[in-house]
């Protein structure tokens, strides 16, 4: 699990939370211990895989509560939180922006970005006059329960609303953990591979909707939509698609008309 992407390596920070300037009370910090134990010992091998497999089971365990708490609290709330997923360099900001610009005036939107550093996320969205809250997670790879439950009780969701979770640019351990989210979006461009359905199967076949971005490129990237579609459908039979360009505006609208109709009432 996390021993291999880095997450678990010595010499984290922690985990901040930061508002931006502009659009808060200032900065705060939260450090959050996210080692996981896993323990190297080749002269005990088999004990050292038996360790590591409980330190995992343990950890999903504690995210799985913790997650199922944020769902209990966003359903009581009437809040729709989507989890949304990807490579890095997908395009998820450039895609939370258009929507929240093209949506504002129809639905309250609140934002938990993800990223291992930096607060350009965060401002980018803070520029729309969107509540916001950046997580870096240091040298973590993905977003946890936890992470999402204070960030949620700071953003102080208002009751029917949509929160929009972007996950760390990472295809491996967001797929693992649970947020307490209504479902993943995950979302690929065509300046990726088509073949990323199956190189990372788990993710695929954990979401519910998947966003074909950066369509105004599908012209002069060499890239199959058809294939990609197949090869998705084969780990996910239930997984929707919609083709668009979070730039031009291609396709939004179909995107637009899912998100309203997954809206709590």
């Amino acid at each position: 699990m996390c021993d291999t992407c880095g997450c678990s390596q010595p010499g984290e920070s922690g985990v901040t939370y930061s508002k931006p300037h502009h659009h808060g009370d200032g900065i705060f910090h939260h450090h959050h211990d996210h080692n996981h134990p896993h323990e190297h010992n080749h002269d005990h091998h088999h004990d050292t895989a038996s360790r590591t497999i409980e330190v995992e089971v343990d950890v999903l365990s504690k995210n799985n509560r913790m997650a199922e708490r944020n769902r209990g609290y966003f359903e009581a709330k009437n809040v729709l939180a989507l989890n949304l997923v990807s490579s890095p360099g997908s395009g998820k900001t450039t895609l939370l922006e258009r929507t929240i610009t093209d949506l504002k005036n129809e639905i309250h939107f609140s934002v938990i970005e993800g990223d291992q550093q930096t607060m350009n996320d965060a401002n980018r969205i803070a520029a729309l006059k969107t509540p916001v809250i950046q997580v870096n997670t240091g040298n973590g790879c993905h977003l946890d329960a936890d992470m999402v439950n204070r960030a949620a009780k700071e953003l102080d969701l208002p009751e029917h609303s949509v929160l929009m979770i972007e996950n760390v640019g990472n295809l491996v351990c967001p797929s693992l953990f649970d947020l307490g989210e209504f479902g993943k979006v995950v979302i690929i461009s065509v300046t990726e591979g088509e073949d990323k359905p199956i190189k990372y199967p788990t993710m695929f076949a954990a979401s519910t909707l998947c966003l074909i971005n950066k369509m105004d490129l599908a012209p002069y990237v060499d890239f199959d939509v058809k294939k990609c579609r197949e090869y998705a459908l084969k780990v996910n039979p239930n997984l929707q698609f919609f083709e668009l360009s979070a730039k031009t505006g291609q396709g939004m609208s179909e995107w637009y008309q899912w998100l309203k109709g997954q809206l709590p009432g």
